[in-house]
């Protein structure tokens, strides 16, 4: 509703007349001048009185003076345009929403735009022709060139715009005129010659940037070598390497060749555009196809500031899960180095516990964060997380038994790495020890991995426990030698001790002991045991204590016999090397 002329005039003749009063009521005072502004108030009240009484009046007013609805003016840019268009080449000029008769308005805005468009083709006919013509029988009001009518407006017309016939007809004319001339300019071989300029120019522009793109992109991939492993770095999150230099070289890479062959699409298209709207029989095709992208860069800028909330809440979970992470980290790498001890937590926990700890939180972070995700509440989106929980429960059963397994084996403190193991038939060091498998380094260089729930479903010899644990006494290395009866026992157990301690890597404390554990039909078994605190070299004590035990029964001249072995002296050679002869 706008203000009464009248009360308008009035109230802006007061203004222009009292401007300085209100100028230094308004003006920034002081505490020291709040006196004398008081006082220029109190003169100036009862003019600011009538002001607000003026312009209560003139909003007031035509509230109660309007009588007829049509003498209220709204302009036809306000008004929510529905109904048939009425267009002259690809422009929209205005709507027709009523019937007359039995004229629908789509049939009435095709008329008008036949009209429209016969005159601007027809340059002949000046624009200046144009004028309004009202017909006070049939109560309308028409558009017309000379003698031919183009538009006719009537009262159904202008009830359902809102406003008057004259005022409606005052609102099409100028809208006519201009678009009919515009419409003239456009077809013009003047605007058709700078079309072709324009489209050259153009031209040039884009094989330039092409081509600078083409000479210029080399350059940048050469700098970016030279810039590995200075400037640019390997990826690190979470104190984790995820990519080195060379991969980060080549991932911007490959992120500028997709930068450069949308650059050369957008700018294809802008191109196309361009030359498209240079020439008035394509405009219309620029104007949609400029539409496009403009829909979708608006769709992406609102679906990015709808999205800017739930951006800022992944950011707050991004920057307390990493913080929260670095605390645990810290905390089990001081455990792991003995900086911080707990009573029945071993310092070989902290590494796996961390992971664990590492997993939950990354877990619960990606849980909470899940609904913030881009479309995480589309079906599309909520259909694929369903289809990719289904696939891996059914394809982790076995990589969820080798965690559980692996945890179990951790926490259990079956082996540790660099132990000496036997699992199964296989013996060996361990290597490596994670929740899905297990190393195992075998003295012949061979890494053979197992999988953890094979391992745990399996018996674990550990020749090293003894080692890491003082309450465990040291590892007990045996083998059995079968000597004749004729030999006394009480030399046989002197040379098998003699030949342990003689050997390397045996220990003198607890000093070796021999067990005979049988005796047979033609020979005694005894079994000699020693201790080493050395389980990685099991082989090489082995080698070294059978050539003891050789030499020493030789020297000792004590025949080792094969089982069934019958030494019949009947001028064959014994069984101990010449060499050993003349000491026995």
């Amino acid at each position: 509703m706008g203000w009464h002329d009248e009360g308008y005039n009035v109230y802006l003749s007061y203004l222009s007349c009292g401007s300085s009063g209100l100028g230094m009521i308004f003006r920034p005072f002081s505490f020291q001048g709040a006196k004398q502004w008081l006082n220029r108030l109190n003169h100036r009240l009862p003019l600011i009185l009538c002001a607000v009484v003026l312009w209560l009046t003139a909003t007031i007013s035509p509230l109660y003076s309007q009588s007829n609805p049509t003498d209220d003016y709204t302009p036809l840019e306000k008004i929510e345009q529905t109904g048939a268009p009425v267009v002259l080449g690809d422009d929209t000029l205005f709507y027709i929403q009523a019937r007359i008769g039995s004229f629908s308005p789509e049939f009435r805005a095709q008329i008008v735009s036949t009209r429209l468009s016969a005159l601007a083709k027809q340059t002949e006919i000046s624009l200046d022709a144009l004028g309004l013509v009202d017909n006070d029988l049939t109560e309308t009001l028409d558009i017309v060139v000379g003698e031919q009518t183009l538009v006719t407006i009537a009262d159904v017309d202008a009830v359902a715009a809102g406003q008057t016939r004259q005022q409606l007809a005052s609102e099409y004319l100028p809208i006519i005129r201009d678009s009919i001339a515009a419409y003239r300019s456009a077809y013009g071989l003047r605007n058709i010659l700078l079309g072709v300029l324009y489209t050259f120019i153009a031209t040039a522009i884009i094989v330039i940037i092409f081509l600078a793109t083409n000479k210029s992109i080399p350059l940048l991939y050469r700098q970016l070598r030279r810039w590995r492993g200075t400037r640019i770095r390997a990826w690190v999150v979470l104190g984790t390497e995820i990519l080195s230099a060379k991969r980060v070289v080549d991932l911007i890479s490959e992120v500028i060749r997709m930068v450069r062959f949308a650059l050369f699409l957008t700018i294809l298209y802008v191109y196309v555009n361009l030359v498209l709207s240079f020439f008035p029989w394509t405009k219309g095709l620029a104007r949609v196809l400029f539409g496009y992208i403009l829909g979708a860069i608006d769709t992406l800028i609102q679906g990015f500031l709808d999205y800017v909330p739930n951006l800022f809440f992944l950011a707050l979970i991004f920057f307390f899960t990493s913080y929260t992470l670095k605390i645990f980290r810290f905390l089990f790498t001081e455990i792991e180095n003995n900086h911080i001890s707990f009573p029945g937590f071993y310092a070989e926990w902290a590494k796996p516990t961390y992971k664990l700890v590492q997993f939950l939180i990354l877990a619960f972070a990606a849980t909470i964060a899940f609904p913030y995700l881009p479309g995480s509440e589309t079906p599309a989106f909520q259909g694929i997380s369903i289809f990719l929980g289904v696939l891996v429960s059914l394809g982790s059963s076995a990589a969820v038994a080798n965690v559980v397994s692996g945890v179990i084996l951790t926490y259990t403190r079956a082996f540790l790495e660099g132990d000496r193991v036997k699992i199964d038939e296989t013996i060996g060091d361990i290597v490596e020890k994670n929740l899905f498998v297990t190393r195992i380094c075998t003295v012949k260089n061979v890494v053979i991995t197992i999988p953890n729930a094979s391992v745990l479903s399996s018996h674990i010899i550990n020749y090293s426990a003894a080692v890491s644990d003082s309450k465990i006494p040291p590892l007990i290395l045996h083998t059995t030698v079968t000597l004749g009866y004729d030999v006394p026992w009480r030399k046989v157990h002197h040379v098998l001790s003699q030949s342990a301690l003689a050997t390397s890597e045996i220990l003198a404390d607890p000093q070796p002991f021999i067990l005979q554990t049988s005796l047979d039909d033609f020979y005694v078994s005894y079994e000699l045991n020693a201790y080493t605190k050395s389980p990685g070299k099991m082989a090489k004590i082995y080698s070294e204590l059978h050539q003891q035990i050789q030499d020493q029964c030789n020297t000792a001249g004590i025949e080792i016999l094969s089982p069934h072995y019958r030494a019949v002296r009947d001028g064959n050679a014994i069984t101990i090397p010449e060499d050993f002869l003349g000491s026995s």
